[in-house]
């Protein structure tokens, strides 16, 4: 019986690749993680992040910057590459900003590329996003929709994406494209709306809503979206992209609720002006993504948010790594 491939997993100390790094040891792969700590938040929740995997004898880490370190030896030996890393963030991204996203997601992405496609990796699985859409004002979002992203990090995603696909076309890399809706769950980033929410909740301050909360994300569970990556890894087609979303697009006025009765706690909210560059609805079509794959979520909202929020008040949250300084 042969070993389960061994894996690259950049960003790995990151929401997603930690998560999937765990599945992947879970599953008897032997899992080498790198991550540069960008400061985008904090290296404290990204340490706790990781805590878990530097205990497992099948991961190894390493702390280097894609766009500066010789990648060779990370790739060689690896059949499996799991490319999480990337600057993240919409309202981040415009102005100055932008310089980021083209250094941490296009740049890297090519060099992480390069190093691949000499040394016969079997897949090459990229995080890509559902912002190279836009705004999906009504039905569902197929792979073949055109893509108008409403955000300059939205552009160095398609950028990053179409980038890949290049490389499949010219060297015939296995690479699969994962379009991921609006993540969320344990572990996520203190940009993103819920991890607000929650913090406004536990502290007692103010939550300040871009907008009036009737914008709709299909939001996707981290479980489903990191089993979606093995899925692509084994299954997926060569060159091609899939969504992964949670199926069924709800409101943030929604989430807030159901938050809110989670924690017993009532939320204070101030509403702004909607931010620049988000979309006013987003909603996956998982047709492409459940023929090829097999991949069907299995965890619905109400379900994640009650998880999130046990995380953020848990031990290994964000309250509880504020008290330890």
């Amino acid at each position: 019986m042969t070993s389960p491939p061994a894996a690259l997993v950049t960003g790995v100390a990151g929401f997603l690749g930690s998560h999937l790094a765990e599945l992947l040891l879970e599953r008897g792969h032997g899992v080498t993680g790198v991550d540069s700590f960008t400061p985008y938040y904090s290296r404290k929740q990204k340490e706790a992040n990781l805590s878990g995997l530097r205990a497992h004898p099948g991961f190894q880490f390493h702390e280097i910057d894609l766009v500066r370190h010789d990648l060779s030896a990370m790739v060689e030996g690896r059949p499996w590459i799991f490319h999480q890393a990337a600057q993240p963030g919409v309202r981040a991204s415009w102005d100055a900003g932008f310089a980021a996203y083209v250094e941490n997601n296009l740049l890297a992405t090519h060099r992480l590329l390069e190093a691949a496609r000499s040394v016969g990796v079997s897949a090459f699985v990229f995080a890509s996003s559902s912002s190279v859409y836009g705004n999906v004002p009504e039905g569902l979002v197929g792979e073949s929709a055109p893509l108008r992203p409403l955000s300059p990090y939205g552009v160095s995603k398609l950028a990053s994406e179409q980038l890949v696909q290049v490389y499949h076309r010219e060297f015939a890399l296995p690479t699969v494209s994962l379009r991921y809706f609006t993540v969320c769950g344990p572990r996520q980033r203190p940009d993103m709306a819920f991890h607000r929410i929650l913090n406004a909740l536990y502290r007692g301050e103010e939550f300040q809503l871009n907008g009036n909360g009737s914008q709709e994300r299909d939001f996707t569970y981290v479980s489903d979206a990191v089993e979606a990556n093995l899925l692509a890894a084994e299954r997926g087609k060569p060159g091609a992209v899939y969504n992964i979303g949670g199926g069924t697009p709800q409101s943030l006025r929604q989430a807030m609720t159901l938050l809110e009765e989670f924690t017993g706690k009532s939320l204070r909210v101030r509403e702004l002006m909607r931010a620049e560059g988000d979309p006013m609805r987003t909603a996956a079509d998982l047709s492409l993504a459940r023929r090829d794959l097999g991949y069907s979520p299995r965890v619905a909202l109400e379900n994640a948010l009650r998880a999130e929020a046990r995380w953020f008040a848990g031990p290994q949250g964000p309250l509880a790594l504020e008290k330890d300084g």
